[in-house]
C-alpha cells in the first residue's frame, strides 16, 4: 500500500534525511522518501495492520521532530511564519536591552532569560524531545552552544548566537519557500475546471470526472482540461506550458488539443480523447512533482554523510575541549573552543543545498519543456559521453511524403495506378499507406476482397479475382519505396520521403561541440539510415534492427559509457530502459515509451537536448560547488576556532551564513540562461 501524506513545518534538509531515516526503521514500512524539496513523504507499508503502522508513522514523525506534522491535505503555513517573525523580534529588542541593564542583576537575567527563549523556543523544544530518544542533531548543537557561553560567563554571546541562528533558519525557510514557489510556478499547469455539454446546456466540472467522448466548450483565456481532439471552431492555442516555447498555434477541426494548452482568441468545442489521469497535463505534473524523489549520486553521498556526521561532530568537540584544557589549563576557554567546534560543523549546508541545487534543476528544465523523473538523471545527462537516436520520429519527422510516382505497366494510367494502391492502403493502419491516401486524394471507388496486411511486409488484396500486393521494394537512393505487384509482376512503384527535422544536423554539431558523440540504431533499410546519417553529419549507424537488437546493443555500450538513447516509438522502449538516459520524444508518444524513458521533451524538438545536456552540467556544477565551498570554509573555521584565533560569531557565520549563501548559489540554476 502507498502512502503520500504532505510535510508541515520541515525547515531543514539535515532533518528530512533525519525523519526519513526513523521512518524506514518502523516495522511495516517497507520504503520511504522525505522529499525536502516538495514538501512530501512517499510511503510503501504493508497492507495488514496499515492503520496501526500509519498511527506509528505519525508518532514517530512527532518523536523526531517535533515542529513537523503531516496531513491528507496542504495546508497555509503563512501565518505561523507571521508569529514567528513577531516573536523573533521582540525577543531581539528585549536582547538588546540587555545591554543597557547589566547592573541590575534580576533584570538583566529576566530579559536575557525571555530574549533567548523567544527567539529559540522551537530551537530548545526540538532538542529537548529529540534528546529523549537519543537523536541528536543541530538543534542539540545550538543548544548546548548557549547554555555552555552562558555557564562561562558569555552571556551575551550565547545570545547572539542563538539571535544570528534563528534570522539565519528564517531566512533559509524563506529561500526554500521562494524555491519551491518558483517550481510550482513552472509545473503549475493543472486546469481547475471542465465546462461540459449535457444536452442543450453548460455544466461546470471537475476535470477528473471528465469520461472519453464527452464533449467539453473551451473559451478565450482558458486552459483546456483534458486531451481532444476539435470538432468545433478554431482558434490560436498557447503551448507554453507544455513544450516552453510560446509560439502560438492555429487549431481547427480535426486537430488533436492537448491540455494545458490556453484557447487565446475564439471559443472551440473539443471531444475528449483519455481520461484526465491520462492527459498531457496530468503526466508531466505526475513526472515533475515525483521527480526529486530518486536521489542523485551526489544526494546520496551527502544523505549517508550527514546520518553519522552530528555525533562525530560531538565527539571532535570533546578532543577540542579535551586537548585545550590540557594544554591551556583554562577550563572556560577550552569549553568555549569545543562550543565554537559545534557550531561550525553544522551540517546543514551540506544537507539542504544539494537536494534543492537538483531540485531547481529539474524545475528549470521544466520550463523548458523538458521532464526529467529523477534527480539522478540530472547526474547521468552531464556525464554523456554517447547518445544513439532511433531514426524515424525522432531525426526525422516521421511523416512520410509521396515524391515520386512510376507507373511500370504501360497498359496502366497514373490515375488508374493510384486508385488501386489507394484500394488497398486506405484499409491499413501504416503511416506509409495514410501518406500514399492523403497524396491521391480523388480516388475512384474500387471494390477490395480477401484484404490481409503481413506485418513487416505489405498487404495483399483481390480485385474482380486479380490477386495484388503490395510492399517495399529495395532502393539505393536512400527513400522508401513501395511498389504494387500482380502476379509477383511490378506494376509500379512509388517514392516516399520521410523529411529530416530542419534542428537535427545543428544539434549534431553542436553536441559534438560538447565533446558528446552520436549514432543511429534504426531498423529501417540501411540505404536509408546511411542517407539520413550522412545528411546529419552522423559517422556511425546501424540499420535493419529489430528491438532486441537495439537492446542487445545498448546493453553492451552501458557497461563501460555514460549513454542516452533517444526515441518515439513502441519498439523504443527495452533500449530506453536499459540505457543511461533513455529520451522520448513527444509527450504524445507511445504510453509505453514515455513510461519507460527518464527523459521527455514535449515538443520533439532535438535541440532541447542540447539545454538538457548544459543545464544538467550546470546543477552538477553547482552542487559541487556548493560542497566544496561549505567543507573548505567550516574546514577553515574549525580550525581558527580550535587555535582560539575567531569567537562564536564568526562560528555562526561558517553554519548560518554558508548555509545561506549555498542556498542563494542553488537558486541561480532557476535563472540559468542558455547562451
Amino acid at each position: 500500500m502507498n502512502k503520500e501524506y504532505n510535510i508541515v513545518g520541515l525547515d531543514c534538509g539535515h532533518c528530512a534525511l533525519t525523519l526519513e531515516k526513523y521512518l524506514e526503521k518502523i516495522d511495516g514500512v517497507k520504503s520511504c522518501n522525505v522529499n525536502f524539496s516538495t514538501s512530501k513523504v512517499f510511503l510503501e507499508i504493508d497492507d495488514v495492520n496499515s492503520k496501526l503502522i500509519t498511527k506509528k508513522i505519525f508518532q514517530t514523525t512527532k518523536e523526531v521532530n517535533p515542529s513537523v506534522k503531516l496531513t491528507d491535505v496542504s495546508e497555509n503555513v503563512k501565518n505561523a511564519n507571521i508569529i514567528d517573525i513577531i516573536l523573533y523580534v521582540i525577543g531581539l529588542m528585549l536582547g538588546v536591552l540587555v545591554v543597557f541593564v547589566p547592573m541590575v542583576r534580576w533584570l538583566y537575567w529576566s530579559l536575557l532569560i525571555v530574549s533567548a527563549l523567544l527567539m529559540g523556543y522551537k530551537t530548545y523544544y526540538k532538542a529537548l524531545i529529540q534528546l529523549k530518544t537519543f537523536k541528536i542533531n543541530e538543534n542539540t548543537l545550538i543548544t548546548l552552544s548557549l547554555i555552555g557561553a552562558v555557564a562561562i560567563g558569555e552571556s551575551m554571546e550565547g545570545l547572539m548566537v542563538i539571535a544570528l541562528y534563528t534570522l539565519g533558519k528564517l531566512l533559509e525557510a524563506k529561500a526554500v519557500r521562494y524555491s519551491r514557489q518558483s517550481i510550482s510556478m513552472l509545473i503549475n499547469n493543472q486546469p481547475e475546471f471542465a465546462m461540459i455539454i449535457k444536452g442543450d446546456r453548460e455544466q461546470k466540472v471537475k476535470p477528473e470526472v471528465v469520461n472519453i467522448g464527452d464533449r467539453i466548450v473551451v473559451r478565450p483565456g482558458e486552459k483546456v482540461a483534458l486531451d481532444g481532439v476539435v470538432v468545433e471552431g478554431s482558434a490560436s492555442v498557447d503551448k507554453k506550458h507544455l513544450t516552453g516555447e510560446s509560439n502560438a498555434k492555429i487549431i481547427q477541426v480535426g486537430d488533436v488539443i492537448e491540455s494545458g494548452s490556453i484557447v487565446l482568441d475564439s471559443t472551440i468545442v473539443v471531444e475528449v480523447t483519455c481520461e484526465y489521469k491520462d492527459s498531457t497535463v496530468s503526466k508531466i505534473l505526475n513526472l515533475v512533482t515525483n521527480a526529486s524523489n530518486k536521489k542523485s549520486k551526489t544526494e546520496t553521498i551527502i544523505s549517508k554523510f550527514s546520518s553519522w556526521y552530528t555525533l562525530g561532530v560531538i565527539l571532535s568537540s570533546i578532543l577540542v575541549w579535551g586537548i585545550s584544557w590540557i594544554v591551556l589549563k583554562d577550563i572556560s576557554t577550552a569549553v568555549y573552543r569545543g562550543l565554537i567546534f559545534l557550531v561550525v560543523s553544522c551540517p546543514c549546508a551540506f544537507a539542504i543545498s544539494v537536494p534543492l541545487t537538483y531540485f531547481s534543476g529539474i524545475g528549470r528544465c521544466s520550463k523548458q519543456g523538458i521532464l526529467i523523473k529523477g534527480s539522478n538523471f540530472i547526474d547521468a545527462c552531464a556525464k554523456l559521453q554517447k547518445i544513439y537516436f532511433d531514426k524515424t520520429g525522432t531525426i526525422t519527422t516521421g511523416k512520410f511524403v509521396v515524391s515520386k510516382v512510376d507507373v511500370v505497366d504501360k497498359k496502366l494510367s497514373k490515375q488508374k495506378f493510384l486508385d488501386i494502391v489507394v484500394a488497398g492502403e486506405k484499409n491499413s493502419l501504416h503511416p506509409i499507406g495514410k501518406a500514399i491516401c492523403e497524396y491521391h486524394k480523388k480516388p475512384k471507388e474500387v471494390k477490395i476482397d480477401n484484404f490481409l496486411e503481413i506485418a513487416g511486409k505489405g498487404i495483399s488484396f483481390e480485385i474482380k479475382g486479380k490477386q495484388y500486393f503490395i510492399g517495399k521494394v529495395e532502393s539505393a537512393i536512400g527513400k522508401t519505396v513501395v511498389g504494387l505487384y500482380q502476379n509477383e509482376k511490378l506494376l509500379g512503384k512509388i517514392v516516399l520521403q520521410d523529411e529530416i527535422k530542419k534542428e537535427a544536423k545543428m544539434t549534431i554539431e553542436k553536441l559534438s561541440g560538447m565533446e558528446v558523440s552520436s549514432a543511429i540504431l534504426s531498423g529501417d533499410a540501411k540505404n536509408c539510415v546511411k542517407s539520413v546519417a550522412k545528411k546529419v553529419g552522423i559517422a556511425e549507424y546501424r540499420a535493419e534492427l529489430m528491438p532486441q537488437d537495439k537492446f542487445e546493443h545498448i546493453d553492451n555500450e552501458s557497461k563501460n559509457s555514460v549513454i542516452a538513447f533517444v526515441g518515439d516509438g513502441l519498439n523504443d522502449a527495452p533500449a530506453l530502459t536499459l540505457s543511461s538516459v533513455g529520451i522520448s520524444m513527444g509527450i504524445m508518444g507511445s504510453p509505453a515509451t514515455i513510461e519507460a524513458s527518464d527523459v521527455v521533451i514535449a515538443d520533439d524538438n532535438l535541440n532541447q537536448i542540447i539545454h538538457l545536456i548544459k543545464i544538467s552540467r550546470k546543477t552538477r556544477k553547482i552542487a559541487w560547488g556548493n560542497i566544496i565551498f561549505a567543507g573548505i570554509t567550516k574546514l577553515t573555521f574549525l580550525l581558527l576556532g580550535a587555535l582560539g584565533i575567531t569567537g562564536m560569531l564568526f562560528a555562526v557565520f561558517a553554519d548560518v551564513g554558508v548555509t545561506l549563501i549555498a542556498i542563494l548559489n542553488s537558486l541561480r540554476v532557476l535563472k540559468y540562461k542558455d547562451k
